[in-house]
């Protein structure tokens, strides 16, 4: 089925059945993503926004090169991080000062033989604890990884479809998975060496997906001293990567 057939196919009903189905995905994301939110914006913005990435996903969807599912969810959460970057503020002073609690991180990582812990870093830096830890809030506006990053051309210079390399889960790559598995067992090794409730942070927020309010209450911890410890552990392992690693 082309795409103007597809298109053709799906009726306004459809479409209804389609967004009530996506809506617990949309929710859980948008709350996912409300630690990054600007002051403008708010989980219910990330939700309208949600549902306006899903029914363009719905104009554009090819049924030959993905899944509906696979394709959907990369196009709302898509268009959740478009709208918190179109709001963003972060200043160039912002992204300076980021990378050099990462570069400061880093070096006495290497001059202790231990992780630092944050009034190490803040001293190192000849500022106040309160002021690092603003810094590490902020950062979480800073400190992303985009599909965009990683270029639209090929080595050649031909345009490249990000929506084509998107992983089909039902394929076997040996190479690939020896890739991954490398880079997994790298990582891994890395998060072993963090501070424990850093640990625990990265773990109940990948690993189990919880949301950084429903962490605090794991951990008896606030909402904002678990975003505190999300970043300085994201901090730590960019750090390490470019430093040891070169990933």
């Amino acid at each position: 089925m082309d795409v103007k057939k597809y298109k053709s196919a799906i009726s306004d009903e459809k479409k209804e059945e389609v967004i009530k189905d996506f809506l617990p995905f949309i929710k859980y994301t948008a709350y996912r993503l409300s630690h990054r939110l600007p002051p403008q914006l708010t989980s219910d913005d990330l939700i309208s926004v949600g549902v306006i990435g899903l029914l363009d996903s719905l104009d554009n969807y090819e049924p030959a090169r993905a899944k509906l599912k696979t394709y959907a969810e990369f196009r709302i959460k898509g268009a959740m991080l478009d709208e918190i970057r179109a709001f963003d503020t972060s200043s160039r002073s912002l992204k300076e000062k980021v990378n050099e609690l990462r570069d400061a991180c880093v070096k006495l990582e290497k001059e202790l033989c231990r992780p630092p812990d944050g009034d190490e870093v803040a001293k190192s830096l000849n500022m106040s604890l309160d002021d690092y830890f603003k810094i590490l809030k902020d950062a979480d506006a800073v400190i992303t990884l985009r599909f965009e990053d990683f270029g639209s051309k090929t080595a050649g210079g031909d345009e490249m479809n990000l929506l084509e390399n998107i992983p089909d889960d039902t394929t076997r790559d040996p190479l690939r998975q020896l890739m991954d598995a490398s880079k997994k067992a790298i990582l891994a090794e890395l998060i072993s060496k963090l501070p424990e409730k850093e640990k625990m942070v990265l773990s109940l927020y990948y690993w189990d997906e919880l949301t950084m309010k429903e962490i605090g209450k794991v951990l008896s911890l606030s909402e904002g001293r678990v975003c505190q410890l999300h970043s300085q552990a994201l901090l730590r392992l960019k750090g390490k990567l470019n430093s040891d690693v070169g990933i």
